[in-house]
C-alpha cells in the first residue's frame, strides 16, 4: 500500500476483523464494514466469500491457497468479473508434493499422519489429493480432523498412541495461526512435520514446501492500492504465484536426530 502513496494514519485508515477461527461470525463481521462504508475489503477465502455474499459493489482483494473459480469467487481467472479479484498462492493442490517429501524423508517404513481442518472446498480437495498420493507410493496414511484449537492436543496424543512416523499439516488458517502448538508438539514427540508455507520453519518447525504467503499479501496490497486509485476488480486478472519454496530446517532436522537425504538437500 506505501509503494502506491498509501499509509495508515495519513490517507488511509485500515479497520481489521478478526473471527477468530469461528466462521459463523464473518457474515456480521463483513456486513458491519459495509456499513461503514468501506472502500475496499481485503481478506482470506472464507473472508472474501463472507463479504462478496454480503455486497455486489464493494471492491474485494482476496488471497487464497484454493481454486477461485470452482470456490464461486471468480467467474475466470483472465476475466474475474463483478467487484471481486485476488492473488492465489496455490497451496492446497501441493498436497501430493508435501507427502512425497515426508515419504523420502523417513528413513524406514512408517504411518504419515495429516491434519485438516474440515468443510471447506480446498481442504476437502487438499485431502482426497493426499490420500490418492499415498495410495499410488505406497503410504500408509491416518487422516485427522482438526476443528479448533483445542483438537490440536488430542490429534497428537492420537498420533503418538498409534506409533505416526510423521506429520503432513494441512493447508487452512486455523492450522497456520497455531503452528506454534503444533511445532510444540512435534518437537516434543519428535516428529518430523512438514507445513504449506515457511513461516512455521522459520519458528522451528522442520520442513515447508509452497508458495509464499508472504509474497501473496504483498500483491493483494498492490491491487488494494490500484482499486483506491480508481480501478475495478473486474479488470484485474486474478495473479498466480510462479515461485515455490522448499524450506528445511537443519537445526530442528538435528533436534530430531534426523539425517536429512541428499537428494532432499539438492
Amino acid at each position: 500500500l506505501s509503494e502506491a502513496g498509501f499509509v495508515e494514519g495519513q490517507n488511509i485508515a485500515i479497520d481489521y476483523r478478526y473471527a477468530d477461527n469461528q466462521h459463523d461470525r464473518l457474515p456480521a463481521l463483513a456486513a458491519d464494514l459495509i456499513k461503514r462504508g468501506v472502500a475496499v475489503i481485503v481478506g482470506n477465502t472464507i473472508s472474501a466469500l463472507a463479504a462478496k455474499s454480503a455486497t455486489a459493489t464493494v471492491p474485494i482483494v482476496f488471497a487464497t491457497g484454493g481454486d477461485p473459480v470452482r470456490d464461486g469467487l471468480v467467474a475466470a481467472l483472465n476475466r474475474p468479473g463483478g467487484n471481486v479479484t485476488g492473488i492465489v498462492f496455490i497451496s492446497g493442490v501441493l498436497g501430493a508434493k508435501r507427502l512425497q517429501l515426508l515419504h523420502q524423508l523417513l528413513a524406514r517404513p512408517a504411518t504419515i499422519a495429516m491434519l485438516v481442518n474440515p468443510g471447506m472446498s480446498e481442504t476437502e480437495a487438499e485431502r482426497s489429493e493426499v490420500q490418492a498420493a499415498a495410495q499410488t507410493i505406497g503410504q500408509q496414511l491416518l487422516i485427522l480432523d482438526v476443528n479448533s484449537a483445542s483438537d490440536i492436543d488430542a490429534a497428537f496424543a492420537a498420533l503418538v498412541r498409534q506409533g505416526v512416523g510423521a506429520v503432513l499439516v494441512g493447508s487452512a488458517a486455523l492450522l497456520t495461526s497455531q503452528r506454534k502448538r503444533v511445532i510444540e508438539l512435534a518437537t516434543r514427540h519428535a516428529m518430523p512435520t512438514i507445513f504449506p508455507v515457511r513461516e512455521p520453519v522459520d519458528e522451528g518447525g522442520l520442513m515447508s514446501y509452497g508458495a509464499s504467503i508472504t509474497d501473496a499479501y504483498r500483491q493483494a496490497g498492490v491491487y488494494a492500492g490500484r482499486i483506491l486509485k480508481g480501478q475495478v476488480p473486474a479488470d484485474l486478472p486474478v495473479v498466480q504465484s510462479t515461485k515455490f519454496e522448499f524450506v528445511i530446517n537443519l537445526k530442528a532436522a538435528k533436534a530430531l536426530g534426523l539425517e536429512i537425504p541428499p537428494t532432499l538437500l539438492s
